[in-house]
Formats: structure tokens, C-alpha cells, sequence
């Protein structure tokens, strides 16, 4: 196998015309290049940054594809599952390329071969960023208890505190680059998030949904203010999205949590999601060559 045998291109509709029934093969565990990829379609090609994407596929020798990648600067590259030699055949190639590579996200195994691939190929110093755990929605159980208050989907009379919100979501979380206002403004056009408020219409939560597609749906982001914690709201928030997208006939509800948050770990249980596998994040350091 060698490193040119991974063909890249950045037109979108190439890829989804290439690698769409792979990824539709398995919903759940390419939930991330489904939504993504659904994201660009809709909304353009620059909704994460000015950087153009950049897609990517391992084919057979029939034409079947083998494995994928999209790269949506400056966010990390996102990878479906890899041997460890397919895995060092992409590190080469893309140390081949004028493009910064900040990370890879992956299923746990195979991120970790790509970063260890990474390191031998740049002497880039790699390290964990996140470790997660994807879930799959099975018997929904509603929380109890059940905090006072009621569900509302968030409308454009909401921007401002969705904005607000996703920054600090982001702040606590890590994330980078996704722009705080076309997020908000995105979630908005199709429903895409779910408050929490009280009898007053106070906002005490928030939990957002991907659109459908390929048949899956993905929660995220659950978010409530800090001094608003430990009170039952994302639980409840969460069901009723979780609720929402299985009466509206979605097949996968998922979502990720942070390992290393095991209050969210164990509240999605409670509520009904089961493990389907895990996924690492990890981040790269500046290169030494």
C-alpha cells in the first residue's frame, strides 16, 4: 500500500458520489463525516473557516471503498476506522501536503495508530486531547425526577442566548473554530435546538440535534450554565430531544460524551443510551523537521 493510493480532492460532491454508501453503511460510527458533510451541502464549504475542506477515500482494487477522511480546518482530521498500515499510508501523504494538520479524531484505535504514524513521519510531538465514548439511544427512560419546567424549541428570539451559550460551551469543552453566531443562526433555520425553562419562561438548558441524515440523528450540544447545575435540567432537555427525533421516526439517536466527565457518562445511561464505541481526539504539537 502506498501513500498515493488515498485519493483526496476538495469537491464535496465527488466524495458523497464516491464514498456516500460506504458512509451510509454504518450511520452510527460515521455519524461525524455524515453530519459534516450534510453541514457543507447546505450551508457552504466555508461554514467552519475560509480553509477549503478536504475529503478523502481509500478504495479496493473492485472500487469498494475501505475507509474515509474529512478535514474541515481548523478543526482536526476526522477518520473512519484504519489498519495501522492504512493509517501510516495517510500520515505519509499528508505530510506531503502545504496544510496544517492540528490533530486527528477517530475511533480510539485508530486515532492512536495515526498519531504514532504522525510522530515517526514529522517528529511531531502528539498527545491526547479527548477521550469519548459514542452512544446509541435504546429504551428511552424519562428522568426522574422530573425538574418543574417544560421544553420549547429555540427561535430567532433566542440568538442572542444560544450565542452565549455555544461560546461558553465552548470555552468549558475546548472547542475551536465554529463561529458562535452561524452556529446559532444554522440550529435555528431547521429547530435544531431544544431549551429548558422554567414556569417563567426562564432558559435553564439547552440541547441541540443534527438534521437527519443516512437515517441518524446526533444530540449535541447539551449545555447548562454552571450556576444552574445538578438540578436535573440537561437530563430532562436531553429526553425530550431524544423523544422528539424517535417519534419523528429517526432509526439512530447518538451522541458523544468526554470520558472523563462521568456525570454526563452516567446520565445518558440513565436515561436510555448504550456504549457503541469509543473515539480519541488527539492534538498535535508543532513539527521538527
Amino acid at each position: 500500500m502506498r501513500p498515493d493510493d488515498w485519493y483526496l480532492t476538495e469537491d464535496l460532491d465527488e466524495f458523497l458520489a464516491r464514498a456516500g454508501d460506504f458512509l451510509r453503511s454504518r450511520p452510527a460510527l460515521h455519524t461525524v463525516p455524515l453530519t459534516v458533510a450534510d453541514a457543507l451541502r447546505r450551508r457552504g464549504l466555508h461554514l467552519y473557516g475560509p480553509q477549503a475542506p478536504l475529503f478523502g477515500l481509500l478504495e479496493a482494487d473492485d472500487g469498494t471503498v475501505r475507509a474515509t477522511l474529512v478535514h474541515t480546518p481548523p478543526f482536526h482530521v476526522h477518520v473512519t476506522a484504519l489498519t495501522p498500515q492504512q493509517a501510516d499510508t495517510l500520515a505519509a501523504r499528508y505530510t506531503e501536503l502545504d496544510r496544517p494538520l492540528p490533530g486527528v479524531s477517530g475511533p480510539q484505535e485508530t486515532a492512536e495508530a495515526f498519531a504514532a504514524a504522525w510522530q515517526r513521519h514529522t517528529g511531531t510531538a502528539v498527545a491526547v486531547d479527548k477521550r469519548q465514548r459514542l452512544y446509541r439511544l435504546d429504551e428511552l427512560t424519562a428522568p426522574e425526577p422530573r425538574p418543574q419546567g417544560r421544553a420549547r424549541i429555540a427561535g430567532p428570539a433566542d440568538r442572542e442566548l444560544l450565542v452565549r451559550w455555544f461560546k461558553e460551551f465552548q470555552e468549558i469543552t475546548g472547542g475551536v473554530g465554529q463561529d458562535a453566531g452561524n452556529w446559532a443562526d444554522g440550529r435555528i433555520s431547521y429547530g435544531g435546538v431544544t431549551l429548558w425553562e422554567a414556569a417563567d419562561g426562564t432558559p435553564l438548558a439547552m440541547a441541540g440535534a443534527t438534521p437527519e441524515t443516512a437515517g441518524q440523528v446526533r444530540i449535541a450540544p447539551v449545555y447548562t450554565p454552571a450556576d444552574l447545575r445538578g438540578r436535573g435540567y440537561a437530563g430532562a432537555v436531553t429526553a425530550e430531544v431524544s423523544r422528539a427525533a424517535r417519534e419523528a421516526g429517526v432509526a439512530e439517536i447518538l451522541l458523544f460524551t468526554d470520558l472523563d466527565n462521568p456525570t454526563s457518562n452516567g446520565l445518558y445511561q440513565r436515561i436510555g443510551y448504550r456504549p457503541v464505541a469509543d473515539f480519541t481526539v488527539w492534538g498535535f504539537g508543532g513539527a521538527e523537521r
